[in-house]
């Protein structure tokens, strides 16, 4: 996934090892009052020290001591747990995020899945809608552009709404109004397409060329360009993504479920979005 600065991305997690090594003498202290026998062994802690009431206490510099070795010595002697500890956290992390996904969603479905301003490829009248907030000057939307296509072509009733969402520089946005005012002309899907297969910067320029290669009205794209319906989308959907707090490219949603970035088994993730919710039912995508 690629964030507003083109040069940061986002990694698998937040949480290296390093960053667990040091954030386990902290949360140690918890293993510190799972072994309050032992720590009574090597320091002069006091027996009631060791219960879980000395989660509450202050200790001495001495009994600080006592505890931190305890703490390194079992960490050193088990540095599996760091593992199970970021594995932990990774799945407590991804069933929050998953779990507020689906209220947002929810609560947001008709701005996500039924704006009116919203170009759309595949079939418009799908029964499951799959959303892309995008910026032709992403490198991994670009990769991901194939897996789309692959869904639009593999899939006559998968319907695609994209989501313009222009946030790495200015071209970016020269590259969507492009692609909006094209919209307005019907051509959308393949000006979208050819943009986002252009190797290189995409700006204004690249967009005309590649509208004028569809045969559209220059003049009335330029026009449109400018005109209140191209600016009205890229403000819903720059006021959509605050809410949603999407900050980074590409982002898609099916459903209530989300995927950031582009995975190379995209295609793979988003069929089976797509086939598991025609099972279940999903009722505004």
């Amino acid at each position: 996934m690629t964030r507003s600065n083109p040069n940061t991305t986002q990694p698998k997690s937040g949480f290296g090892i390093g960053t667990l090594a040091g954030a386990a003498l902290v949360a140690g202290f918890g293993i510190w009052l799972a072994f309050g026998d032992k720590l009574s062994e090597h320091s002069a802690v006091s027996p009631a020290l060791a219960g879980a009431g000395a989660a509450a206490a202050e200790f001495s510099p001495e009994q600080r001591s006592a505890i931190e070795g305890i703490v390194k010595e079992y960490l050193i002697e088990n540095p599996e747990i760091l593992f199970e500890v970021q594995s932990a956290l990774e799945s407590k992390l991804a069933k929050e995020e998953a779990e507020r996904t689906k209220t947002l969603v929810s609560s947001h479905a008709k701005e996500i899945y039924r704006s009116p301003g919203a170009p759309v490829a595949g079939n418009p009248d799908g029964d499951i809608t799959v959303v892309e907030f995008f910026d032709y000057n992403c490198g991994y939307c670009k990769r991901g552009l194939a897996d789309i296509a692959k869904l639009i072509e593999s899939d006559d009733r998968v319907r695609v709404v994209f989501k313009e969402y222009p946030i790495l520089r200015e071209e970016s946005e020269q590259a969507a109004r492009v692609a909006l005012a094209a919209g307005l002309q019907g051509k959308y899907w393949e000006v979208h397409r050819d943009m986002m297969a252009t190797r290189g910067l995409v700006n204004e320029a690249v967009g005309l060329k590649i509208a004028e290669k569809h045969g559209l009205d220059l003049e009335k794209l330029k026009a449109d360009m400018k005109g209140s319906a191209v600016q009205d989308e890229l403000d819903r959907v720059k006021a959509l993504t605050k809410t949603l707090s999407i900050n980074g490219t590409p982002h898609f949603l099916i459903g209530d479920r989300a995927i950031g970035g582009a995975p190379e088994n995209l295609h793979e993730m988003l069929a089976k979005h797509v086939a598991e919710l025609r099972q279940e039912g999903c009722t505004y995508c």
